[in-house]
């Protein structure tokens, strides 16, 4: 492997992963939306400050349409989709996108103080990307919470108090995002 920087499939390899992993249209389609806000958010930062180390592009795209590439497997609830495909990406050879898939269900890299900086990576991007897209539609994070613990805390107090600790760390996120980002919340997906 090269050592100059990180293993990123490209969109044909990414898209060959989708193929081979049987990763349904909608899904697929979710993707694509995460992926482009995911850009949308990494090229925000990089216009406002180009001197400041940024996300790596590719590695931001690469990771946003993969971070979903075990969900079609894991729909019976076999397994956890994050973790299959973090799997899924290292055995291919690509780790650092492995990094973005494990976390974008749950952030535990969270980082205020760099964040205070001005300081965000790929990991976050689409992290935070996924949390705005519901289905493949752009929604606020208080209608993405709402969907997921509809569809996902199975009325258990301690699932609830999880995904709300979680979606906490976003809005956080979010709020230092949008004090470095030339455009707001409402705008992210306007393309």
């Amino acid at each position: 492997m090269d050592q100059s920087g990180p293993a990123i499939p490209t969109l044909a390899q990414c898209i060959d992963l989708m193929e081979q992993y049987g990763m349904l249209p909608n899904i697929r389609h979710h993707s694509l939306v995460v992926a482009r806000l995911a850009e949308q958010l990494q090229q925000g930062l990089v216009a406002v400050a180009p001197d400041r180390p940024q996300a790596d592009r590719d590695l931001v795209i690469s990771g946003a349409l993969l971070h979903d590439i075990a969900k079609t497997p894991c729909l019976n609830g076999a397994c956890d989709h994050a973790k299959a495909g973090a799997d899924l990406c290292r055995r291919h050879g690509y780790p650092e996108i492995a990094a973005i898939v494990e976390q974008h269900v749950r952030l535990r890299d969270f980082n205020p103080a760099r964040y205070e900086q001005g300081c965000f990576n790929a990991l976050e991007l689409v992290y935070y990307a996924d949390k705005r897209v519901l289905h493949n539609i752009v929604v606020h994070l208080d209608l993405r919470l709402e969907y997921i613990l509809d569809h996902y805390s199975k009325n258990n107090p301690e699932r609830q108090a999880l995904i709300r600790e979680n979606f906490d760390k976003c809005l956080t996120l979010e709020r230092y995002l949008f004090n470095w980002l030339p455009f707001g919340p409402a705008e992210l997906g306007r393309f």
